[in-house]
């Protein structure tokens, strides 16, 4: 068998592996020459992987058996698009890949179904009269990008304008979501619908750069920081979710604010978490998401059996650097070896250009570190923090050490 994987992050490494020990030959896509997975690929095609005749051109020179991605949202849906045009199987159809990919249909469904989320408009130009009914401050996100791209917090009329326009370039479509912000903590819910029944692997915190108007995210913290009746909300949001979009066996990401009391949606995908989330999902409940997406493309159905946390805490933190060119990371595997952390990656590929902080597609790096007390792991981390360096091409250590605190 020959399978088509497009994009060539962290994830797709561990999605190539896992087809190669199928003995499946794996031809990857990706727009950078440089792809982390490139080296992993039997194949390999530069290629921009939004572009769905291109994409289809390749499936059929390849003569591949199945498309297949994990992770990335808008991929998700050139997969369903390319699979369906060639009657090829892929977990989810090209119209339900539609409305869970882009936040217009989204939230519109949203609010059809009691689904709790922010009030909002949808526009291509900026219109104040559509607005006038809302309360700042005001998110502004374009409606088919990712990794926070463009998200930004607006507090006037004139932070709106700057940042609607930007956001609107960065929409393939033009489209810009103005919702109203919802102020607690981000959660990251991991679930897999097995035979329409929504069940939850891992409940994560979304921890964030402090950043008076963008939504980076820096750590997901394992387990969540929430009450039992928040769990309960979550479990049945998630379900509703599942429902209203008549998803029946796939996996499913929802990105919620807790605030306390209750619970609401920014929004929601069909797919597994990106960068390392799989890794925490395996320590945090056993279940392979990556694995589970491969067998339901070859037609077979996964069933949910969770196990016990590795540690009481599981914790990714992603590394982000000041401007410069990648080169390399130092004191990480030293570390490993010493059981200090659990897993290292690097997220971007060597002579990579680092721009600085301006979205969560920025991080360079991210690592693992597991414990069984807060004192325990706030005591591995610092070591971690003070001891690990990313380097550029001129020998300087670019980390934002600034950026990564204890665990509270």
């Amino acid at each position: 068998m020959k399978a088509l994987v497009l994009a060539g992050g962290l994830a797709q490494i561990e999605l190539i592996n896992q087809l190669k020990a199928r003995n499946i030959t794996t031809v990857l896509a990706d727009g950078n020459a440089n792809a982390l997975a490139r080296p992993y690929a039997d194949i390999f095609y530069q290629l921009a992987i939004f572009d769905v005749e291109a994409v289809k051109e390749v499936a059929l020179k390849e003569q591949v058996d199945f498309l297949i991605t994990v992770c990335a949202d808008q991929v998700l849906l050139v997969v369903a698009q390319v699979s369906e045009m060639l009657g090829l199987p892929w977990y989810i159809d090209y119209k339900t890949a539609r409305l869970v990919s882009d936040k217009k249909d989204m939230k519109k469904i949203f609010w059809e179904n009691n689904i709790p989320t922010s009030r909002y408009v949808e526009m291509t130009e900026l219109d104040w009269d559509q607005i006038r009914h809302l309360q700042y401050p005001l998110v502004v996100k374009p409606v088919d990008a990712y990794s926070s791209r463009g998200v930004r917090k607006a507090l006037n009329p004139e932070e709106l304008a700057v940042y609607f326009a930007e956001a609107a370039q960065i929409s393939r479509t033009g489209g810009v979501i103005v919702e109203e912000f919802v102020a607690g903590d981000e959660i990251s819910v991991d679930i897999y619908v097995e035979d329409g029944v929504a069940k939850l692997l891992c409940v994560s915190n979304s921890e964030k750069i402090n950043d008076a108007d963008r939504f980076i995210i820096f750590r997901g913290r394992y387990p969540v920081v929430a009450s039992p009746e928040i769990m309960q909300q979550i479990q049945l949001v998630a379900q509703q979710i599942a429902d209203a979009f008549n998803l029946k066996n796939c996996p499913m990401l929802i990105q919620m604010i807790n605030n306390g009391k209750q619970i609401s949606v920014l929004e929601f995908c069909a797919r597994t978490g990106g960068n390392m989330k799989y890794l925490l999902i395996r320590r945090a409940c056993g279940f392979d998401v990556i694995k589970a997406v491969i067998d339901l493309t070859l037609g077979q159905k996964p069933h949910v059996e969770l196990s016990a946390p590795e540690a009481k805490y599981i914790v990714n933190d992603f590394i982000y650097c000041k401007p410069g060119t990648f080169d390399r990371m130092e004191g990480f595997e030293e570390l490993r070896q010493q059981g200090i952390l659990t897993d290292y990656c690097p997220l971007r590929p060597k002579g990579m250009q680092i721009r600085g902080v301006t979205s969560s597609s920025d991080r360079i790096a991210g690592f693992t570190v597991t414990a069984d007390s807060l004192e325990e792991f706030n005591r591995k981390h610092r070591l971690i923090v003070d001891t690990v360096k990313i380097i550029d091409t001129e020998g300087n250590d670019i980390m934002r050490h600034d950026l990564l605190p204890d665990l509270k």
